[in-house]
């Protein structure tokens, strides 16, 4: 169907005497088209009116499409089973043209913002290769909205210290803060309500306050509102995260901030601008950071276990054994652990990453090889058998330089044979097993049953048995 202009032009030329096949010559149009148009004098498109074939079945489209549940592929086949001559492109067509089972269009519609003016915070799930293993994590994002200058971090999990964490290391590397910090009704930050009507939680709200902006939310489901942060996630799973693997989630976050500064600095087509660019204006109207800020935590209770570590976020730390059973306060920032007993006992741990189940012992928590066998100098079953026959100390140290067997296991059946047998023939037998440099004491053992069995268990066969002579 030819449109108005060329219509026009068609008229136009025939009125300034062009024959017919000189203007489809320069028209590129068929001689037949050019006379339909000459015929009807008019520039104006005709309107084609013709029947519809699924008007017919109005009724029993709306009918089926509340039972199908606005499913048009059952709603078409539930139609020719009624004896319907309709297409499913007809169908869809005809539903399209009268909006039914069609919501409304919205238009997207376009947000300025001034420099400095605004920076918008979301998260969004992804997985990663870290150490060898693929991992879920959360992906925090900021963006500030004026230059699209854009950072992000990862974390195992994003509960409001780690989002305090973020926002922190993202202000840091804006050198700078904004009048609001648009989220999307996020219980990490809400109190309660939602958009307009969203509280913050007291303490977001004292953490806001120490970098002079205020969190607001878009109305739940309007996307579009946020849609300066939302972009971005999409690249960084298809950029960033594809192909890459990292040692440790420190090196992933590493390697995210290098991103984000190449990223920056690239031309953006849909900006029609380089970020860091639009940055050197922004950055002039962003808010001065606090000279000094403070570092975010959070406390935790714990009581040192009996092996003296504290548990926290499936990681043990090790603490001072005279800890053992008491109780101390865990003081948990982005990278290390405070774990302290009182003002003046502090220990200091590296933060271990949740989920990572390690078991971290500081060298000075760790006990010497010789203190661990000796605790008090001497092992406790070495002092027992000075105490009881101080004779064995020649031959007790020989045998923990020469013994075979783990000095522990030794230490206690030497105990039990001087428990359980005479002194005399336990010195004598000792006293050989020495002169031999023998230190098996399971043959000294023997040695010592084959005294007693000839020295202290004498039978006098020629009485015979005491039972027959009575």
């Amino acid at each position: 169907m030819l449109s108005q202009s060329q219509r026009s032009a068609i008229l136009e030329l025939h009125d300034k005497g062009v024959s017919k096949r000189e203007i489809a010559r320069v028209l590129k149009l068929s001689r037949l088209s050019v006379r339909k148009v000459l015929r009807s004098k008019s520039s104006a498109v005709p309107v084609v009116t013709r029947a519809e074939k699924a008007e017919a079945w109005r009724s029993e489209i709306l009918e089926q499409l509340a039972l199908c549940k606005g499913n048009l592929v059952r709603v078409h086949e539930e139609l020719t089973q009624l004896g319907a001559q309709v297409s499913y492109p007809a169908l869809t067509a005809f539903c399209r043209r009268h909006g039914i089972g069609q919501k409304p269009k919205v238009p997207a519609g376009h947000y300025h913002f001034e420099p400095g003016e605004e920076c918008q915070h979301d998260t969004s799930p992804h997985e990663a290769s870290i150490a060898g293993k693929i991992r879920p994590i959360q992906t925090a994002s900021a963006v500030l909205c004026y230059s699209r200058v854009l950072f992000f971090q990862c974390y195992p999990r994003y509960q409001r210290f780690d989002c305090k964490v973020f926002l922190t290391d993202a202000l840091r590397y804006f050198n700078g803060s904004v009048e609001r910090m648009m989220i999307d009704n996020t219980h990490v930050v809400v109190l309660r309500g939602s958009g307009a009507t969203m509280v913050p939680a007291p303490e977001m709200e004292a953490f806001a306050a120490r970098f002079g902006f205020r969190f607001v939310a878009h109305a739940p489901g309007d996307a579009n509102r946020s849609a300066r942060v939302e972009r971005p996630f999409a690249f960084i799973e298809r950029n960033f995260l594809v192909g890459r693997t990292f040692s440790s989630w420190d090196d992933l976050n590493q390697q995210a901030r290098q991103w984000c500064d190449r990223v920056n600095n690239t031309y953006k087509k849909h900006i029609r601008a380089v970020p860091r660019e639009l940055f050197a204006t922004e950055r002039l109207r962003l808010k001065p950071l606090p000279v000094w800020i403070p570092e975010p935590y959070r406390l935790h209770e714990r009581i040192a276990d009996v092996d003296g570590y504290v548990a926290l976020h499936s990681s043990r730390y090790s603490v001072p054994a005279d800890w053992i059973g008491r109780r101390v306060e865990v003081r948990e920032t982005k990278d290390k652990l405070d774990i302290q007993l009182d003002a003046r006992h502090i220990v200091t741990h590296r933060r271990v990453p949740e989920g990572d189940f390690q078991r971290v012992t500081l060298a000075e928590h760790r006990p010497a090889r010789s203190a661990r066998i000796r605790p008090n100098g001497f092992h406790p079953d070495e002092q027992a058998i000075l105490q009881t026959a101080p004779e064995l100390n020649d031959y007790l140290q020989a045998l923990k330089k020469h013994g075979r067997r783990l000095l522990t296991l030794a230490l206690r059946q030497l105990r039990r044979i001087l428990r359980d047998y005479p002194r005399a023939p336990v010195l004598a037998a000792v006293e050989e097993a020495a002169r031999f440099g023998l230190y098996d004491l399971d043959r000294l053992e023997r040695m010592i049953l084959r005294r007693i069995a000839h020295d202290y268990f004498l039978l006098d066969e020629e009485k015979g048995n005491p039972d027959e002579n009575e």
